[in-house]
């Protein structure tokens, strides 16, 4: 076998095949790089491959009639953190829906469709992990950061949650968004519910339930909240409402409850995703 690999190795010479790979695009860029840093081949080539990753995050995104690419702040960010060190999602946000916006626009005229995309496109971000702020929208809808407040404030005594980074703010020392799902859900609340009182898809509720259902099955395997919130990469606040709320409803034994984490607490392999 040494010697058949070593006649193919000697064949691919021949060829050139070597001499070719190093002419590609991908190899002159990584000497490219080896070269302008002063790194070595290997240093250089794990520079590439994780600059190739960000690209793949933040650029390399299809769009749709309508839609804009925009980079936001992580939802994971928290509200008071200096903008210049929040950590970016490029998330897809559709503009113009041919399908639902004229329509609005004739029923509720500028100001109701303006609105209308202030729900849209912040539900839109949430569901890609990130949060629009006001002058996010602002850009975005072509207006001022006080009139996206003044409609923000008017859609929340309508009973609807705008997802933003000031929301985090108006929110205060309270219970996370999060957690109030959670709770909402325990508490009977069906999916089309939680999702018109929240601003929130159904997608975001489910993932929410998971990562619910995750910490108190690390709880269960008696992981302390510092290990937790490290395994998990939630806040500790977060780890503890998810907690504080588990133990609430397992002394009121909801049924909802134990079907969520029953399953996933006597093992420790991999979580059941949640289906109702």
């Amino acid at each position: 076998m040494a010697a058949v690999r070593r006649a193919r190795s000697d064949e691919l010479s021949g060829y050139g095949i070597r001499r070719l790979r190093d002419k590609s695009a991908r190899e002159a860029i990584i000497h490219s790089i080896g070269r302008d840093f002063n790194l070595t081949p290997i240093l250089a080539q794990a520079y590439f491959s994780q600059v190739s990753t960000y690209f793949s995050q933040h650029a390399d995104i299809t769009l749709n009639t309508g839609e804009v690419c925009y980079e936001a702040v992580s939802a994971e960010e928290p509200a008071g953190k200096h903008i210049a060190l929040a950590s970016r999602v490029s998330v897809r946000l559709r503009l113009f829906d041919p399908h639902v916006d004229l329509t609005v626009l004739v029923e509720r005229g500028l100001a109701g469709l303006r609105r209308h995309r202030l729900l849209r496109m912040t539900r839109e971000a949430i569901d890609q992990g990130a949060l629009l702020s006001y002058e996010d929208l602002a850009m975005l809808l072509t207006t001022s950061p006080s009139t996206v407040r003044r409609d923000a404030r008017q859609l929340r005594r309508a009973g609807k949650v705008v997802m933003t980074r000031g929301w985090k703010h108006d929110m205060g020392p309270g219970t996370s968004h999060k957690a109030q799902i959670i709770d909402m859900y325990l508490k009977g609340y069906q999916f089309t519910e939680i999702e018109l009182k929240t601003n929130h898809s159904e997608k975001s509720v489910r993932r929410y339930l998971n990562d619910f259902v995750q910490v108190v099955a690390l709880q269960h395997q008696r992981f302390s909240v510092a290990q937790i919130r490290q395994v998990t990469g939630f806040s500790e606040r977060l780890v503890r409402e998810y907690l504080e709320l588990h133990e609430h409803y397992r002394k009121e034994q909801n049924d909802r409850l134990a079907l969520l984490v029953e399953p996933a607490c006597p093992k420790k392999g991999a979580l059941p995703e949640v289906t109702g």
